[in-house]
Parts: C-alpha cells; structure tokens; sequence
C-alpha cells in the first residue's frame, strides 16, 4: 500500500534562512514549524525534508558540518516526538547541472521509490519558485509558504507556475494539508 508524504524544503520554510547555513549552532526553526510538523506526524504523513546545499560546493561548509545540523534539527524533532522519514540534500553548484539539484524531482523520486509514496497523494512545501517546480516535477500537489524568500517568491509566480495553495506559514500549510487529505480530494 502506498502512503501519502509531505516533502519539505528546508532554509526558509523550517528554518530561519541565515545564508548558507554550516554552523548547527546557528540553526533556528521558524516558529511554530515543531507543532507543524507534530500535525503532519499525527495525520499518518510520511514527512522529508529536501534540500539545495551548494554551500558545499561553493566551500562554505563541509558534508561533516552540514550532517551536524540535520542531526540537531533531527534530535530536536524527535525531543517534541516529531521523526523524520528521510533529510535529502544535493550539494552541488548550480553550474554543474547535476541530477539531484531542485527543481529536478530526483530527491523526491528516491524517497518515493523507498518508502513506496503515492505522489499523486502528496505534497512539496516550500518557499522559492525551485521547491514548487520540483514537487510539480514529482507529481505532487504544492504549496509556498510567505516564510523565508517566499514573499517575493509569490510576486514572481504567475499562471501555470503557481502553487496549488499560498500559506502564510507552515502551520496554514499543514493545516490546508491536512484539510484537503482528509476529504479525500488530492
């Protein structure tokens, strides 16, 4: 049986977006993303983050650094009873023209294949124009949240670019979510 998931961006839609983030020291989640993300847990959703890291690439940070904040982010969400299913990153330049990069879907792709998702069912949250393209590349429904890039992110979309559902913050989105899952109307 397939199950439904929520993929998440991270800077910017969980977390206060400081600018290539490397230091878990200055990871700081947006608030009311922990009672979000607990919603989401609560309604039976797989939930995964999924990341553009190129802070790597640009030497930045290093791999070690960045597996540091997901750990303290991960170790933060399971202290509030919130476990992640999967953190995806790809770390390469925007000039590599790799595979993994948003808004290629292949980071979706995997975690779907993985944990058996129907995408069709699910849902890609994030807060620039890349997350809503990479979740309409996946098949899944969208939403952009108005935190982090999101306000102007929302100015730049029109016509077929435009999310399925604008949310001022995470919890408008899981709340929509959670909403049009429950009708059965994904």
């Amino acid at each position: 049986m397939k199950r439904t998931a929520v993929f998440l961006d991270r800077d910017g839609t969980i977390n206060i977006d400081p600018g290539y983030l490397g230091d878990p020291d200055r990871f700081q989640f947006l608030p009311g993303v922990i009672e979000a993300l607990k919603r989401l847990r609560a309604a039976g959703h797989l939930i995964f983050v999924v990341s553009n890291q190129s802070g790597i690439a640009r030497g930045f940070f290093d791999r070690e650094a960045l597996d540091r904040i997901h750990d303290r982010m991960s170790a933060a969400l399971e202290a509030e009873g919130v476990t992640l299913d999967g953190v995806y990153y790809c770390p390469h330049h925007p000039d590599e023209g790799c595979a993994c990069r948003k808004p290629s879907p292949a980071m979706v792709l995997e975690a779907a294949r993985r944990y058996k998702v129907d995408l069709e069912a699910s849902f890609f949250i994030g807060d620039r124009a890349s997350d809503i393209q990479t979740g309409r590349n996946a098949g899944c429904r969208t939403v952009l949240v108005l935190t982090g890039a999101g306000g102007e992110t929302a100015r730049s979309l029109t016509g077929a670019r435009r999310p399925d559902y604008v949310a001022g913050n995470l919890g408008e989105a899981v709340a929509w979510i959670i909403n049009v899952a429950g009708k059965g109307t994904q």
